[in-house]
């Protein structure tokens, strides 16, 4: 029990006890609301040295492989030294190996000693101490004309009993400033700041190896999607890119519509996931459709098979002409061979005029439906049944106007927006992050309203959802890897992105800060090919 030689010595012990205490719980809660890990390493160091009137510290953490110590934490204030945690100055010093090249647990140096058996170390001075290996301590005093004495060496020790780092204080030095021994009285604080500091780090690592996890699983989501076809890989990636630059100009604009919008760190983070997520619900789409090259394609090209059964209605011709001119004079066989020839020649227009249907460049008119649906209806004779020359899943398809998709078609391509609502909406996401379903379901919305899947329209588009659909759409305007056109010039893209805003399709503000911020500048020089950049 503490002896006090008079009331004034037991007043004082007593008041420098609450003092202690009330600096621990603000340690504690200092350390407990602090996000950033490089942050959290510099308060470990500072307050330890504040405690203890120490001249420096050095904190170590554990490696992953639990083989190393690694710097984190340099600070001397005599030399003048800060590095690491988060002042940007990198730590040039080798980790300290837990262990000797034979395997043998490394008990030379102090602090791997500490990091392997949990005990502290407490020197008064490390010129006249035993057991370990203070040379290098005495080459960096020889090299910078420090003199280390007192040192004292406090392990970290996280809610699971398990080391996680080492924290090395060096030359106390009391009320005078002259360097002296670490007092045992202040060894249980050093000792409960490393507790504290521990399990606030423990806490801190276990959320951005959440994050980490979280970010992780998304991508391998978005790029199994984009894996689902040849023709789409890389889409996502492209559109999480274009959306941030977009974000970014935003955020540097000191004039007009966005002068005075400025997304938060969080906020850029919750429209990341939702540009990572914007097509999960594409998972669900069947390749067939995503990749339709011709009108006519599902698993493969149907124009095979009109083609084969061309040859079938043409081999048919050919065996009515051999059999009507088997048994008939000369004039009346050539009558009939020239008929053949005729419905030959005009059979096999028409299969060209199919195949040139089902390309997607093709705009159907209404003369080529109408000549389309006139072929269809022709039939020909197969094993005594009349056939059409076309069923009617082929004219549907081949009928489409524009592009390659049906109206069915088109309409399992939007409903990919619904699952990714429908899924993200399941998803347990932080206050911070609720909105990412939101975000990411609304990217084919339109400011008129003409858009999907809710028709949303103005102001009731939030602005990021109105970020992301500029972005799919410019990274659809120039994806170069699509199987249905030609890579788009840059200035096309930009001339029909300038159609879209005054048809109302998209932000007349956000496509002004595309064009004069030249967002799409950037874009253009890391991810277009250099024949498309023609502006």
């Amino acid at each position: 029990m503490e002896q006090f030689g008079s009331a004034q010595e037991a007043i004082d012990y007593a008041l420098n006890q609450a003092e202690h205490s009330r600096r621990m719980a603000k340690i504690g809660l200092a350390l407990s609301s602090e996000p950033r890990i490089e942050r959290i390493f510099e308060m470990i160091v500072e307050e330890a040295r504040s405690l203890t009137r120490a001249d420096a510290g050095t904190l170590y953490i554990v490696n992953d492989e639990r083989d190393f110590l690694d710097f984190v934490v340099l600070q001397n204030n005599t030399m003048g030294i800060r590095k690491g945690g988060a002042s940007g100055d990198e730590i040039d010093l080798p980790p300290v190996p837990l262990r000797h090249p034979d395997g043998s647990p490394n008990h030379d140096n102090v602090s791997s000693y500490v990091a392997l058996t949990g005990k502290h170390v407490n020197i008064p001075d490390v010129y006249n101490a035993d057991g370990f290996d203070f040379q290098g301590t005495r080459a960096y005093d020889q090299a910078t004309g420090y003199r280390s004495t007192s040192m004292l060496v406090m392990p970290m020790r996280n809610h699971e009993d398990e080391i996680i780092g080492v924290l090395q204080l060096l030359n106390a030095q009391d009320a005078s400033g002259k360097v002296c021994a670490f007092s045992d009285q202040r060894l249980d604080l050093v000792g409960a700041l490393a507790s504290q500091a521990a399990v606030a780090l423990t806490n801190v690592q276990l959320i951005r190896d959440l994050r980490e996890l979280l970010y992780s699983f998304i991508k391998s989501i978005a790029a199994a999607i984009d894996a689902k076809s040849p023709y789409t890989k890389g889409h996502i990636d492209r559109v999480v890119k274009l959306t941030m630059l977009i974000a970014e100009a935003v955020n540097n604009r000191t004039e007009g519509r966005f002068a005075d919008v400025a997304f938060s760190e969080q906020e850029l983070e919750e429209l990341r996931l939702a540009a990572w997520m914007h097509d999960v619900g594409k998972i669900v789409t069947p390749e067939h459709v995503v990749d339709k090259s011709r009108k006519l394609e599902t698993i493969f090209d149907r124009a095979e098979l009109i083609k084969t059964r061309f040859e079938l209605i043409e081999s048919t011709l050919r065996v009515e002409e051999l059999t009507l001119v088997r048994d008939v004079d000369s004039e009346h066989a050539a009558r009939v061979t020239r008929e053949y020839e005729r419905r030959r020649d005009l059979l096999r227009e028409e299969l060209n005029f199919i195949l040139e249907c089902n390309r997607p460049a093709e705009f159907m008119d209404d003369l080529r439906l109408e000549r389309l649906r006139s072929i269809a209806a022709k039939t020909y004779v197969h094993n005594g049944e009349a056939r059409p020359y076309l069923n009617k899943d082929e004219v549907d398809n081949l009928s489409v106007r524009k592009g390659t998709l049906t109206p069915a078609e088109r309409a399992k391509i939007e409903d990919h927006v619904v699952v990714t609502r429908d899924m993200l909406q399941q998803l347990p996401f932080p206050r911070r992050l609720a909105r990412v379903p939101a975000f990411a379901s609304r990217h084919h919305e339109r400011m008129d309203g003409s858009g999907y899947p809710d028709g949303l329209a103005g102001e009731e588009l939030l602005l990021q959802a109105r970020i992301l659909a500029v972005a799919d759409i410019f990274e659809a305007l120039t994806a170069k890897d699509r199987p249905y056109k030609e890579p788009m010039k840059l200035s096309q893209a930009l001339r029909i992105l300038g159609f879209m805003t005054k048809d109302g399709h998209i932000d007349p503000d956000i496509h002004d800060l595309f064009v004069t911020g030249r967002v799409w500048k950037e874009y253009a020089e890391s991810e277009l090919d250099p024949s498309q950049v023609d502006v």
